[in-house]
């Protein structure tokens, strides 16, 4: 059996669909997670993805980072396309809509995710594009 920590896209998120977050929402380093549920741009299908989040005054927290990649995750073109997405923590499953911090709020979050998770520093060195965090609000 695989352990939860050493899951990773599809199988994490039918773990955490599962069991409601029971398996899953704790993550590697003591990170948590969310399910970000997302319209494909050209499809019109439903894409759902585990992300690392922090909670921030009401709002929901995650990076743009695809680990440093040149190109932003599909998710966060997506949701570009199409701000209204789902949230789902835990049980919780909620209409939600995006948007990129602002560049007067980005340093504090960017700050807090980078205590759970230090290497989205190093991912934003390997890049000359600007790793966004997305603000999920509750809609």
């Amino acid at each position: 059996m695989v352990s939860v920590i050493d899951l990773h896209g599809d199988p994490h998120v039918a773990r955490y669909l599962e069991t409601d977050g029971e398996e899953g929402y704790r993550w590697r380093n003591g990170t948590e997670i969310l399910i970000l549920f997302t319209e494909g741009r050209r499809s019109g299908e439903q894409r759902s993805h585990a992300l690392i989040f922090r909670e921030h005054n009401g709002a929901y927290l995650v990076v743009a980072s695809k680990g440093g990649a040149t190109a932003p995750p599909a998710w966060f073109v997506n949701l570009s396309a199409n701000p209204q997405v789902e949230v789902q923590i835990k049980g919780d499953r909620f209409p939600a809509t995006a948007r990129v911090a602002t560049p007067a709020e980005k340093p504090a979050m960017w700050a807090k995710m980078i205590e759970v998770w230090p290497d989205y520093d190093e991912y934003q060195t390997k890049t000359d594009r600007e790793i966004p965090v997305v603000v999920l609000e509750r809609a």
